[in-house]
């Protein structure tokens, strides 16, 4: 596997990219030499963000990870990608997508681990859905400290979503008619 490393509003230093390349490195018993692995750091006020994008047949393989030290950040997103392959061994590995050309054969061949079963809820919540206006719920997910939240619209009496995006603004959720 091959690392391309970039940077926005970042010094890529010596040390960062030994980090980058010593944690991604535990990748590599996943693909196969000739993978493309794009890495891109960036920093914004006090978030240091890196991304790390897989190209594959059929689709790709994706984590974004920010926290207020990149070394840290790195360390996640190695891991969630563990974590994503790990997972989705099955999905990801079809005769269809001829896998053989993005993975090892040994991660193809292996066996499914028993974390891989599928998922899990781990817990289920119940509340009492109040009809509320976008922006009442936009409050309420403020004061709730959450970057979502689901309520009964108002306006339509149908279930919604209210959530945090990039930049200070919402977003809202409705269903099709």
């Amino acid at each position: 596997m091959r690392l391309k490393i970039t940077g926005r509003n970042i010094e890529l230093t010596e040390g960062l990219k030994a980090a980058v390349e010593d944690r991604l490195s535990r990748l590599d018993k996943y693909f196969n030499d000739d993978t493309i692995i794009d890495v891109t750091m960036s920093v914004e006020k006090d978030r240091q963000k890196i991304e790390v994008t897989i190209p594959i047949k059929g689709g790709i393989i994706r984590s974004e990870q920010v926290s207020s030290d990149m070394y840290v950040s790195i360390d996640l997103v190695e891991e969630t990608i563990e974590r994503q392959l790990k997972k989705y061994r099955h999905k990801l590995i079809t005769k269809q997508q001829n896998a053989e050309n993005d993975f090892r054969r040994e991660f193809i061949e292996a066996d499914a681990d028993e974390d891989e079963s599928g998922i899990v809820i781990k817990r289920t919540k119940k509340f009492d859905m109040k009809p509320m206006f976008p922006e009442d719920a936009c409050i309420q997910m403020d004061l709730l400290g959450h970057d979502f939240f689901v309520f009964r619209n108002a306006e339509t009496d149908e279930i919604n979503v209210v959530y945090k995006r990039r930049g200070n603004t919402y977003g809202l959720i409705e269903p099709e008619q």
